[in-house]
């Protein structure tokens, strides 16, 4: 067997062994940053009768960011031009903290925007007065998904794909997003381990709020912070009885605040798409780039960077 072909059997092994981290730039010069992906594959699915209540069902390929968007990405969103659209200003400061007090609407144009400047589709469409508008069925996500254009590249997740992503482990739908062999415990923010929730009447960090993303364990499909630190609002529409269908977004995954059982598979809240608030925060999925062939892939990893932690 030639070297050439031991190492590219070497290299597929390497890839095997945990997902590939794909760096996606955006923004031009010194407004230049980059998101952090991991696929996740459609192929298998956990059955309809799961635990979740049915969620977690995606069949088709695509990435969810490995970490919560941080306040300097989106400082970054907006030193590169946001469309004039209104900002507040984060509860906790520091540039790799997770930005929050953001609404459901400024996030759709965050993630707007990562399609625009990339030369994409955008996700979400706002009429003139800045409403919120959905997409005919001819023109949405799978002919269904209204919210989402069917050519968007960048997306806030579903909570299908959330929920697949963070807690199925290729057979069925974990109660908690840890990797095998792991428990949830609280972290402290500084030793790499553990995740940000309130635990018998103690927080993880003094003063209480979120901490550095990717300061605790690595997750089972490789992400950070799925769990705890602070919610995730999500693209699907949560219905709230006393405004109508599809008034309200879904949040998942608990926040810094938030007792062990917030961070499980199963709670789900829902947010009015305009409120700021310092729990919640939001991270990016997206679709998996072309050609996504193993060739390509194996061709590119000479320089691919392996981020596994974000702060050592």
């Amino acid at each position: 067997m030639s070297m050439q072909r031991v190492g590219a059997l070497a290299l597929a092994v390497v890839f095997l062994a945990q997902p590939p981290v794909w760096a996606d730039v955006f923004g031009t010069g010194p407004n230049q940053f980059t998101i952090d992906f991991v696929p996740i594959p459609g192929g298998t699915n956990p059955a309809d009768t799961n635990p979740s209540g049915g969620y977690g069902i995606v069949s088709y390929d695509y990435r969810i960011g490995v970490y919560e968007i941080t306040n300097a990405q989106w400082d970054t969103f907006v030193a590169e031009g946001r469309g004039g659209i209104p900002l507040g200003s984060s509860y906790s400061t520091g540039a790799d903290m997770p930005v929050n007090r953001r609404s459901w609407f400024q996030a759709a144009h965050f993630v707007n925007w990562l399609n625009t400047s990339t030369g994409h589709q955008v996700a979400y469409q706002f009429d003139g007065q800045g409403d919120f508008v959905p997409w005919a069925a001819v023109d949405a996500w799978g002919g269904t998904n209204l919210y989402r254009h069917k050519n968007a590249f960048y997306f806030l997740p579903s909570e299908d794909e959330w929920v697949k992503a963070g807690y199925f482990n290729g057979t069925v739908l974990q109660d908690y997003a840890t990797k095998p062999n792991d428990t949830l415990q609280q972290g402290n923010g500084t030793s790499g381990i553990g995740w940000n929730y309130y635990n018998n009447g103690v927080h993880a960090t003094s003063p209480p709020g979120p901490w550095l993303v990717g300061s605790g364990s690595e997750e089972l499909s490789g992400t950070y912070d799925l769990m705890g630190n602070v919610w995730e609002m999500i693209e699907s529409p949560w219905t709230d009885p006393n405004y109508g269908a599809g008034s309200f977004r879904v949040l998942r995954g608990g926040a810094f605040g938030d007792p062990a059982s917030a961070l499980s598979v199963l709670p789900r809240s829902g947010i009015a798409p305009t409120l700021e608030n310092p729990y919640y925060g939001f991270r990016v999925a997206s679709a998996v780039p072309e050609p996504a062939s193993v060739t390509l892939l194996f061709a590119g990893a000479v320089g691919l960077l392996w981020r596994r932690r974000r702060h050592t």
